[in-house]
């Protein structure tokens, strides 16, 4: 490979002629944002285990009533990017939020689209768009850019969710922002109650529904058994996994992240090929070993990890005997639109 000249070999008049232009010669710095083959990348695996997640969360809570919070989030943070960053990627940021019973989280609207994959607690709702979202184990609730939302808590002990945004791309295009607002009230429709069943829709879908987002809820109980039903149906496929989908249009449930539910079956070894983008883990139901690059993570239910892309992920479920399921989110629908996807194999 040619070796390029560097910003030293350039005589100082020159570099501080330059820099009072606001210029900048690209050749010492090309190969630097150019790499060869391979991106340059400062997403790490790195894994966030929820029973060292959960104490301090349950004492933020003691610590910082909502008024004070407003959203009481601790952040999952890569180190590659810098903790005071808030990236788990370059375009995902993750957090693990806590409602105790009694509180509402105020009603607010911001361009980052966000998800919540719920860990643990009953009781708890999130109102998006005036739709009342019940928010149970392992669902998938949607609130999208430009959609108010809030959360409430009818129950008797805490909730927790992992929340899933694509805030720091937004933040990095400068486009990042919230308005508050007043509480919602709740309309009657619910799309997870629509679009319940595979293969059948309403008939006003025909029509098209002036909502981007027709279904908002996607609920675990539904999500699991067709996982079941397909390895039940297909003993020998190897990848049993769901996509998350807008029900209406079949493309990604939202528009810059994507979301899948995978099951493990039991003692399986699955190798996930390196692709473009970079992924998150989440262990909805049992054990799995995660293998990323030159780290092992042994997960149990409620820890997170995260994969830099262009690397090969390699799970395996410790339990001979059950099945496991991981949450998957990844950046591929922002490499598909920006024509960047790769798979590698």
């Amino acid at each position: 490979m040619q070796e390029l000249g560097r910003l030293e070999d350039l005589p100082q008049d020159y570099r501080d002629d330059l820099k009072h232009l606001n210029l900048v010669p690209l050749w010492p710095s090309l190969r630097a944002v150019l790499p060869p083959k391979v991106p340059t990348r400062q997403t790490q695996p790195t894994c966030w285990a929820y029973q060292d997640i959960k104490p301090l969360l349950l004492k933020a809570g003691d610590l910082t009533p909502i008024e004070k919070a407003e959203r009481r989030v601790l952040v999952l943070a890569n180190p590659g990017h810098g903790l005071e960053n808030m990236k788990a990627s370059a375009a995902m940021y993750l957090g693990m939020q806590l409602l105790l019973p009694g509180e509402w989280a105020p009603s607010h609207r911001h361009t980052p689209n966000a998800v919540r994959m719920i860990v643990e607690g009953e009781g708890a709702y999130t109102t998006v768009g005036g739709e009342k979202c019940p928010m149970r184990r392992g669902d998938l609730i949607l609130t999208p850019t430009g959609l108010w939302h809030e959360h409430g808590h009818d129950g008797t002990d805490p909730v927790v969710w992992l929340d899933v945004l694509d805030l720091p791309l937004v933040y990095y295009m400068e486009a990042s922002y919230h308005i508050n607002g007043e509480r919602q009230t709740v309309v009657p429709g619910r799309g997870d109650q629509q679009y319940a069943r595979g293969g059948v829709v309403p008939t006003s879908v025909f029509e098209r529904s002036k909502k981007a987002y027709p279904m908002l809820r996607y609920a675990w109980t539904d999500a699991k058994a067709a996982l079941e039903s397909m390895a039940a149906d297909n003993p020998a496929q190897e990848t049993v996994q769901v996509t998350y989908i807008n029900p209406e249009t079949g493309g990604d449930a939202e528009n810059i992240l994507g979301f899948y539910a995978l099951m493990l079956r039991p003692g399986q070894t699955l190798r996930l090929p390196a692709r473009s983008p970079a992924q998150v883990f989440h262990i909805i139901e049992g054990q799995v070993q995660a293998h990323i690059v030159d780290s092992t993570f042994r997960m149990v239910e409620a820890d997170t990890c995260c994969a830099p892309g262009y690397e090969a992920v390699t799970l395996k479920n410790l339990n001979a005997h059950q099945a496991a399921f991981v949450f998957i989110a990844d950046e591929s629908p922002l490499h598909r639109k920006l024509g960047v996807y790769e798979n590698r194999g």
